[in-house]
């Protein structure tokens, strides 16, 4: 494929990944804050995530054959209409329903949104091996540069979603995100390019599962990394802020329902940013990748440090202080800021460690490790903060990271990076 072709298509991925990124932030924003007013439980908020994280690992177990079987294009497009579909079913929830009536039919729409998402995540992440030019750190440079604005994108969508409960309400917000979903993937239909992989008739699903050591560990440690945000972001950060910051009124909600959401959109816009920034903050074109690898360990050891601090110091404050809310704020956003170049270095070893002829196999199970992470994360936030509150959430993130640092230390370079050494 040409240049030019490789892209055209490259910008068109890119611009579904973000339109299906966009309304994920603001749907999961809108089930927290919407439910949580009507008075579930921390754990019932994280029971409503479970099945998305769940079909998420069955999803990108499966996903990779998919794709080596019926082509990239065809998982894109499946991921971006199923959440259309998703959408438009969730807006149908009846609130004369019974609570657990409403929990289930909510983690059933959930679920089919965690299809469409890691379908859409894996077909954006594996045309990069394909479409990526050679050269010195191109490779990096572009998975960064999508997965850095694929963050910032849903990062802008937590806020989108906060904006959109507090102006439009529930209802109207998820019909207008689905409407415009609609659009745009017929737009990038209309518009796609050739060039991407079409598929193989002889893919063979017991190709999913790598034999390399380097594709497992790496998939462990992320795992553990993205448990490690999750503990935390799911349910413990926003229901104590949202404790801290609303005075029980409505227009005190419709405030916090702001601040929360702008948090949650700076952090992971932060997060987008400083891993589009990766290639360049870790000097990587001039770097061989033996060094890269080594690097995924030093930077979870660094990480390590900051969750098990803000644990420290919450178990000191005991009751929520404003001097507190503003450290977490502080701690958070550089928590985000190292966790990005973890995730940025993941992301780039991935693609480094695999094939072209089995990127999109390793890419799913890499991501099934991802999604098995969100959803150890997302159980474990609900029950860790209704146990032992905000201390118990981030000293949890703490030890998951410590977990992600170990498997780290387990990845060796590439064995052609030996030979050239």
């Amino acid at each position: 494929m040409s240049r030019p072709e490789g892209l055209s298509a490259y910008i068109a991925v890119t611009a579904a990944y973000w339109a299906f990124m966009l309304t994920d932030g603001a749907l999961r924003m809108l089930v927290l804050l919407h439910f949580h007013t009507l008075g579930f439980s921390p754990v019932q908020l994280a029971y409503l995530f479970l099945l998305y994280e769940i079909a998420g690992i069955v999803t990108n177990l499966s996903a990779g054959w998919i794709a080596a079987r019926f082509g990239l294009t065809s998982t894109l497009y499946a991921g971006l209409t199923i959440q259309i579909a998703a959408l438009l079913a969730l807006a149908q929830l009846d609130p004369g329903w019974s609570l657990w009536a409403s929990v289930a039919y909510v983690m059933a729409v959930q679920g089919a949104s965690g299809v469409a998402k890691d379908l859409s995540k894996m077909s954006a992440k594996s045309a990069v091996k394909v479409l990526a030019p050679s050269g010195e750190g191109a490779l990096f440079r572009w998975v960064a540069a999508l997965t850095g604005s694929k963050n910032a994108v849903k990062g802008l969508g937590f806020l989108l979603g906060a904006a959109l409960l507090a102006g439009a309400g529930f209802v109207p917000a998820v019909m207008g995100m689905a409407a415009v979903l609609a659009v745009i993937l017929l737009a990038v239909a209309l518009r796609m390019p050739a060039g991407l992989p079409r598929g193989r008739k002889g893919a063979k699903f017991a190709e999913v599962f790598s034999k390399d050591c380097n594709i497992n560990w790496l998939s462990g440690a992320r795992l553990f990394l993205f448990g490690a945000r999750d503990v935390w972001f799911v349910v413990g950060i926003p229901i104590y802020f949202y404790a801290v910051l609303s005075d029980g009124t409505e227009a005190g909600n419709r405030a916090a329902f702001f601040m929360i959401g702008s948090f949650m959109a700076v952090w992971t816009i932060l997060y987008g940013g400083v891993q589009a920034s990766a290639p360049r903050l870790l000097r990587a074109a001039r770097r061989p990748e033996a060094e890269l690898v080594h690097a995924a360990r030093r930077w979870a050891g660094l990480l390590f440090g900051i969750p098990a601090a803000l644990a420290a110091l919450a178990v000191v404050a005991g009751d929520p202080a404003p001097w507190l809310t503003l450290t977490l704020v502080a701690g958070l956003l550089a928590f985000g800021a190292v966790f990005a170049v973890n995730s940025s270095l993941h992301s780039y070893l991935i693609l480094a460690f695999s094939s072209s002829e089995r990127v999109t196999m390793d890419v799913g199970f890499y991501y099934m490790a991802n999604a098995a992470g969100r959803l150890l994360g997302t159980l474990l936030s609900g029950l860790t903060f209704q146990i032992g509150g905000l201390p118990l959430c981030l000293g949890t993130a703490a030890l998951l990271v410590g977990l992600s640092w170990l498997a780290a230390g387990r990845l060796a370079p590439p064995a052609r990076q030996d030979a050239t050494a």
